[in-house]
């Protein structure tokens, strides 16, 4: 054994570093688990490592390994052993020793199944996992003027007694159709088509560590932004998380009765921070070298989570390429939501984006251009909303469109859906996408308005009801009519159009800012809401109907948005007002013509003259249009939309 453990030394020593220094990296995919049926291969990278063993287990919570193996490296800077019989439906872990010490144990940094709360990998037949029919699983074809974001949490949406969903909180919940409220009004997927979404983003769904899995009777909560295994798949969401394989077949059985009710999928990933990273198979692994450090071995912490990852190492940076891969081709993903994607360096999502567009060059990509504090690498060279120009069919958050409509956060206004002057300028600039218009003040920073997410709420800090009801003293019917109003605004800009699950409903969650862990009682989404607040839930389905039915307020580029779009000069404060001109070959309307009317009085704006078909006026919206019109004005009563249609 000690000749082996020099010899191995001694190969460490020999790989662990190019010609320039630099630790290697594999050329081929990381592949940690490749079961074979009579033999299984095992991987790990730990290129500085003296040794390194494979442990096998019968369950993923027993004490003692059945077996355990010494791994061998190579020169590619991975430590590689075969197991030759038949292991499926065992757990494995790797531990390696560096500095004559053995590290913990780990399910490694690239698991891709694993046991319950995801400290072992699981050995598995990934044919068990395709649900029936999976090969022809197909996402739809959505135009780029089509897509309407809705961000959902799979607790929120359908735990509450109210749903009609069986499997409450689960994957399974969005395979149900025909669920019902009491009063009989469609929950569910069935809802989801009825209010004319087209891309469902799901909060995180990759394997988090702060439910524990073996203890779901105890109803716990998480958003999911600790992430644990970043290629695996979250068991507190399956019907049994003991068994690897049930979790992925019913997360696949989701995206596939997603994709079969019109639906493409867009999954929230946390590739910025882990959990706790002493749990984390990077730093039992590689200590140090994921993440960005202090001289004296501390982390930086550039994402308020105790950690920040370093996207520039050349290991991470291919792992994120390849997990991203993974979710795409084996689980038929159709986008990614970035959390703190300023974390991450240009040339990473850069890369990113051209490696997923030649998987499917309709992938959707966006992030939060902003981190908790000031990453540990060159502002110039990160992905920071101010730098999105420089990112190629990656978008970013608007806070700009978001803070003017309803109040900066932490604010004591609604902003401008509550008559606060001021934030005109910003509401154009969310109309216009983001892009340099030569009657928007505020600088760019979109190189195309698809870069542009406009949106007024969403999971993070106080959903759009309790921001009206802590920011104004206005009456129900005041406040929904500000709903209305804000979301006219979102529907009708330049950039895709991005809402939080429930809004529809005027869901709350009782004042609670940050409820990433607060119990079901806050987070739910009460469904007879949809009844009582039906009038609400029409209005953004008619605003979806609107945009699907005129791709006038997409179009889709810098140029074209300069060429046609035009705001209207108004007199009167907290009054926006624009037309998109020219639209032939483009829409079926000559031009569309929007008045937001934020102030407390009627306002009337002059147009050209002409025929109008009214779509969307006094808190009503109709694609099929409310009314015709012929005139040269376009008017709003108080706190309210117009969108009028030249035909």
């Amino acid at each position: 054994m000690k000749n082996f453990l020099m010899g191995t030394m001694a190969a460490a020593l020999m790989v662990s570093c190019a010609s320039d220094g630099a630790l290697i990296v594999p050329k081929d995919t990381l592949e940690e688990c490749v079961y074979m049926g009579e033999k299984t291969q095992f991987a790990v990278w730990a290129p500085d490592a003296e040794a390194a063993q494979l442990k096998l287990y019968n369950t993923a919570e027993e004490e003692t390994p059945f077996k355990t193996v010494d791994m061998m490296l190579g020169k590619d800077g991975l430590w590689k052993t075969t197991v030759k019989e038949d292991v499926k439906g065992t757990f494995y872990t790797f531990q390696v020793k560096k500095n004559g010490q053995w590290l913990e144990e780990t399910a490694g940094i690239a698991a891709k199944a694993v046991g319950v709360n995801g400290w072992r990998g699981a050995v598995i037949d990934w044919n068990e996992t395709d649900p029936e029919g999976w090969a022809e699983d197909k996402s739809p074809q959505i135009a780029k003027s089509d897509i309407i974001v809705y961000e959902m949490h799979h607790r929120d949406f359908s735990i509450h007694q109210t749903s009609g969903v069986t499997n409450k909180g689960k994957y399974l919940a969005l395979t149900e159709e025909g669920t019902k409220n009491p009063d009989g009004l469609a929950t569910g997927i069935d809802h989801l088509k009825e209010i004319g979404v087209t891309y469902i983003q799901l909060l995180p769904s990759t394997d988090f560590i702060t439910v524990d899995e073996t203890h779901l009777e105890n109803n716990q909560y998480n958003w999911g932004y600790d992430p644990f295994n970043y290629n695996a798949v979250e068991g507190s969401y399956s019907t049994d998380p003991y068994n690897p394989v049930t979790r992925i077949k019913e997360f696949k059985q989701m995206i596939q009765a997603l994709h079969k009710a019109g639906f493409r999928v867009i999954l929230d990933v946390v590739y910025n921070h882990t959990t706790d990273a002493s749990k984390t198979g990077f730093e039992r692994t590689m200590p140090g070298y994921f993440y960005r450090m202090r001289e004296d071995g501390t982390f930086f912490d550039g994402s308020g989570c105790g950690n920040e990852t370093a996207s520039e190492q050349a290991m991470f940076q291919k792992y994120m390429l390849e997990s991203l891969e993974w979710w795409m081709k084996e689980y038929h993903i159709d986008g990614f939501r970035f959390d703190l994607m300023a974390i991450h360096d240009i040339e990473t999502m850069n890369l990113i984006s051209e490696r997923l567009h030649a998987i499917d060059p309709e992938v959707v990509s966006y992030g939060e251009g902003w981190a908790a504090q000031a990453p540990a690498y060159p502002a110039e060279q990160i992905a920071l909303k101010s730098n999105t120009y420089m990112l190629d069919k990656v978008g970013a958050f608007s806070d700009n469109i978001r803070d003017a409509v309803r109040g900066p956060l932490g604010c004591e206004n609604a902003g401008f859906m509550d008559g606060v002057e001021g934030n005109e300028d910003n509401v154009k600039f969310g109309i216009a996408g983001g892009v340099e218009h030569p009657q928007v003040a505020v600088e760019r920073w979109t190189a195309n308005p698809l870069q542009h997410i406009s949106y007024v709420s969403c999971h993070d800090d106080h959903c759009l009801r309790d921001r009206l009801e802590e920011a104004t003293d206005a009456t129900e019917a005041e406040r929904l009519a500000m709903v209305k109003l804000a979301q006219t605004a979102v529907y009708t800009s330049q950039g895709i159009p991005f809402i939080f699950a429930g809004e529809e409903l005027y869901r709350h969650k009782q004042g609670v800012k940050n409820s990433y862990n607060q119990p079901d009682s806050i987070n739910a989404i009460d469904w007879t809401y949809k009844t009582q607040y039906k009038d609400l839930v029409d209005y953004y389905a008619g605003l979806a109907a609107i945009r699907h039915a005129h791709p006038g307020f997409c179009l889709g580029d810098a140029e074209l948005v300069r060429e046609k779009l035009e705001f209207i000069d108004v007199e009167e404060p907290c009054v926006v007002a624009f037309r998109v001109n020219n639209l032939e070959g483009i829409d079926s309307a000559k031009s569309l013509t929007v008045l937001l009317n934020g102030s407390k009085k009627p306002v009337a704006v002059n147009i050209p003259e002409g025929q109008y078909v009214v779509l969307a006026q006094n808190g009503q919206a109709d694609a099929e249009g409310l009314s015709a019109y012929s005139g040269s004005t376009i008017s709003a009563s108080a706190t309210s939309a117009t969108i009028l249609a030249e035909m």
